[in-house]
């Protein structure tokens, strides 16, 4: 583990939303999560809409995640689908307390939308994440109907993940979440 990850707990969440636009803040359970995060003392949740909110390209995102959300080694990112490619690709080349990918996944799935983003035109570089990120963290499903489950399983073999594995969350796009506000709670000193 890389010594920059020297901070004793985190101090924030920063919550990266999948592609698609509209409100972030009232889609599936991004803002239900923030608002029980912000409850906690001591600690914060931030949770934006994000530039290129579409095609969500890394050429955006990342920059956008290090300046506006000051993503950095005190910080937990959560990431969902495309925002946990993003978490991937930041922890990549940033040190980070923690990543949770919620629906992650390795290729663009022979998607054009998800080609343009940048996320996948080369190989991931799984040694560095795991050096920048003191817990990886990833929720996934076998019946999600975007990403086939070799993809995500492929994710936390080689991030050697804490995988919490489910058959009936799909795309984790429910209004509620809350194995990820424990999870999250468990890494956060007297948060319980």
């Amino acid at each position: 583990m890389s010594e920059d990850l020297s901070v004793d707990c985190p101090v924030k969440a920063v919550i990266v939303p999948g592609n698609g636009g509209g409100d972030v803040t009232s889609c599936i359970w991004y803002g239900w999560t923030k608002k029980r995060l912000q409850k906690i003392p001591n600690f914060k949740c931030l949770l934006q809409n994000m530039p290129d909110p579409f095609t969500a390209r890394e050429s955006i995102w990342l920059p956008f995640m290090e300046s506006e959300l000051q993503c950095d080694k005190s910080t937990i990112i959560i990431g969902h689908s495309s925002g946990a490619a993003a978490a991937m690709r930041f922890a990549e080349k940033h040190p980070v307390y923690a990543i949770i990918l919620v629906s992650a996944y390795t290729s663009d799935l022979g998607d054009n939308n998800e080609r343009e983003s940048g996320y996948f035109s080369r190989p991931w570089q799984w040694e560095k994440i795991k050096a920048n990120c003191r817990h990886i963290i990833q929720f996934g499903s076998t019946d999600d109907p975007f990403l086939p489950w070799s993809e995500q399983q492929q994710v936390a073999d080689n991030l050697d993940a804490e995988l919490h594995k489910y058959d009936d969350r799909g795309h984790f796009q429910n209004t509620e979440f809350h194995d990820l506000l424990n999870t999250v709670k468990k890494l956060i000193p007297n948060s319980t």
